[in-house]
């Protein structure tokens, strides 16, 4: 017979949730610990997702009012942001009367990068008494540890591709416009945009299918790896099994992200899949090293 989990003393964790599994795998853990959940996906963004599991309120982007008012409503003293989420235009948002009060703030949140727009929208929710926490800081089982993942190794050239996609990613972040980049053979043969990782390596294998990489199958790497000044508290790098299956796809010949810095959705699924792939899964430092 199963143990229930422990029964915790914390008020429920509201969590946002943008798409895929992440949000689902964070408050499995949560909810593990004792800890209730609830949820409020985004509708543009979560459709994808079954959350019937969990109590759950789905929300339009800019739903500002009707978050506090259900959030307080459920005991809710902390929020969590989790998933995938295509950052909107300021015509794509949907403000109730709560978003309309504070929509000068939120378009000067707009005006920046993606880090920019994340901490301006957590500061206007913590002046309304909520404390915004990372999804590692409830979960941290979430995160990737130091090392290979899976029955592959990185190769000595791997490791060198490895510390320059991470010099490039620590040099360029400060303009806070991506956390991933895919080198081969000491070159730089894409770079994180708006596209996300995902259609980053569909562009690296559309490049190869049309002979604009001449690189041999197998080689070259997939690193991400936190922006210098990013807040911690939300859009972490992360991987999952899609994520092997782009660089497959791609023909690369591996995955790095920096251990405790990085999320991992689904990692038994994922260390299958890259071994079976032939593919390594890696945790390394900051400065390169595994």
């Amino acid at each position: 017979m199963t143990a229930a989990p422990p029964v915790s003393r914390e008020a429920p964790l509201a969590m946002i949730c943008g798409g895929g599994s992440l949000p689902l795998a964070v408050a499995d853990k949560v909810a593990a610990s004792g800890r209730r959940v609830v949820l409020f996906p985004l509708r543009g963004a979560a459709e994808g997702t079954t959350f019937d599991r969990y109590t759950h309120h789905w929300l339009y982007i800019g739903q500002i009012g009707k978050f506090l008012r259900l959030a307080r409503a459920e005991g809710c003293t902390e929020v969590v942001f989790i998933g995938a989420l295509v950052r909107p235009s300021i015509w794509q948002v949907h403000p109730d009367l709560g978003g309309l009060r504070v929509l000068p703030r939120a378009l000067k949140a707009f005006r920046g990068g993606d880090n920019h727009l994340l901490s301006g929208m957590s500061d206007l929710l913590e002046s309304k008494g909520l404390r915004l926490r990372g999804a590692h800081e409830v979960a941290p089982e979430i995160l990737v540890p130091a090392g290979a993942l899976g029955r592959v190794q990185p190769s000595e050239r791997d490791r060198a591709d490895i510390a320059l996609g991470l010099d490039y990613l620590h040099a360029a972040g400060r303009f806070d416009i991506g956390q991933a980049v895919v080198v081969s053979g000491l070159h730089i043969l894409a770079v994180e945009a708006a596209e996300g990782t995902d259609g980053m390596l569909s562009r690296i294998a559309e490049l190869r299918a049309n002979g604009r990489i001449r690189a041999a199958s197998g080689k070259g790497v997939l690193v991400k790896a936190v922006k210098p000044d990013q807040d911690r508290r939300f859009d972490l790098p992360s991987i999952g099994p899609r994520t092997v299956e782009g660089v497959a796809h791609a023909g690369l010949g591996g995955i790095a992200v920096t251990a405790g810095a990085a999320i991992i959705a689904e990692p038994d699924r994922l260390i299958a899949a890259a071994d079976r792939a032939g593919i390594f899964v890696v945790g390394v430092a900051p400065g390169g090293s595994a």
